[in-house]
């Protein structure tokens, strides 16, 4: 649909007009974002036996209604939070309970979704049928993190792979939520020129001042995977880094910070002190919302290195992406060029675009 060749050295980037259009920001709902992964929750939501909590997949864009069930037998279930009778949305809070209940006509499921019963049913054919089920969502819980997909089009585990394959050695699933150190931002730009703007590093010297003075810029690096990649922020003057493991494939480097970013949205950004998972929503074409949750590890590196200034670092971004958001909408402006050393990453993420973009 764009002309982002496979080439950097020849490609163009997005054109300005993708950044506001309305009809292709709901072709991105369709064919981007139904098809993939987002975070729904966390295991802590339903740890106990016979609970159920209430989820929304892609809150103020999707909106599909989600239910997370722990049953008698300890399992965990993704499923839907509608009733299969008339469409009335079944659990509206975290609860104890042993069977759901619509509080509309009465129909009962088990907590894995099957249909138990309804009342007055006396002559219906053909009933009851795997349709009167609450449909099963995919879902996967990642190191107590759970992740849910309408009709995922990427394999999960290869999705995750490129974390689980560089930070096996990091106990990501003892991290610990900190709701004090966690935020939201509205930003007045489109999603993807968000993700845009964290692909790339060249921005750092011009735009994060105090960043700059953490990480070495000379020696900022890239990696790409089919459906990611990742930055690593190497420190600069001895500044906090990770005490790695000598079977890291990084030992004997000072890492500052590892960048992960997963398509279409989800940053994972590991600090000495844990964890900050930014996960992007598209709101509207010129707007998103960035949610920053953040997971502590070890609190005696909290405030130190790369991960020290991140509410200054996320409101130098957010003024940039909102000029060059302005900026795209220009009569003059087209597209740009990628530098081939410094927008990998970029150019990546176009090129994955155009190409959910151009599936039937």
């Amino acid at each position: 649909m764009f002309d982002i060749d496979k080439d950097i050295k020849r490609s163009h980037t997005l054109p300005g007009d993708f950044y506001k259009d309305s009809v292709t920001f709901d072709l991105c709902r369709e064919k981007i974002f139904k098809n993939s992964w987002q975070l729904i929750g966390n295991e802590q939501n339903v740890r106990v036996s016979n609970s159920a909590s209430p989820a929304v997949f892609m809150e103020g864009f999707i909106n599909e209604p989600l239910l997370l069930t722990r049953d008698n037998e300890d399992d965990l279930h993704c499923l839907s939070n509608v009733c299969t009778h008339r469409g009335n949305l079944l659990i509206d809070g975290t609860c104890q309970l042993k069977n759901i209940t619509c509080s509309y006509h009465g129909r009962k499921f088990g907590l894995d979704g099957k249909f138990l019963r309804m009342p007055e049913t006396e002559g219906m054919e053909n009933f009851p049928s795997e349709r009167d089920n609450l449909p099963k969502v995919p879902f996967h819980n990642w190191k107590g993190f759970l992740f849910a997909s309408i009709d995922p089009s990427i394999d999960f585990e290869k999705w995750v792979a490129p974390i689980v394959d560089r930070l096996s050695w990091l106990p990501i699933e003892d991290f610990k939520f900190d709701p004090t150190r966690s935020r939201e931002y509205l930003v007045n730009a489109n999603w993807a020129l968000y993700c845009d703007n964290y692909l790339e590093g060249f921005h750092i010297p011009f735009v994060h001042k105090g960043l700059s003075q953490q990480l070495d810029y000379g020696e900022y690096q890239y990696e790409l995977f089919d459906y990611g990649n990742l930055q690593l922020g190497i420190a600069k003057g001895g500044e906090s880094n990770f005490d790695l493991p000598k079977d890291s494939i990084d030992y004997g480097k000072e890492i500052a910070a590892y960048y992960f970013w997963l398509y279409p949205n989800i940053m994972l950004n590991f600090y000495p002190w844990g964890l900050s998972l930014n996960i992007v929503k598209p709101l509207k074409p010129e707007l998103t919302k960035v949610i920053f949750q953040t997971y502590v590890w070890d609190e005696t590196k909290l405030d130190q290195g790369a991960g020290a200034l991140l509410d200054r670092v996320e409101r130098e971004d957010e003024h940039i992406v909102e000029q060059v958001q302005q900026g795209v909408g220009s009569h003059f402006y087209q597209s740009g060029r990628f530098s081939p050393k410094m927008e990998r990453g970029v150019h990546h993420f176009h090129g994955l675009i155009n190409e959910s973009l151009k599936t039937k």
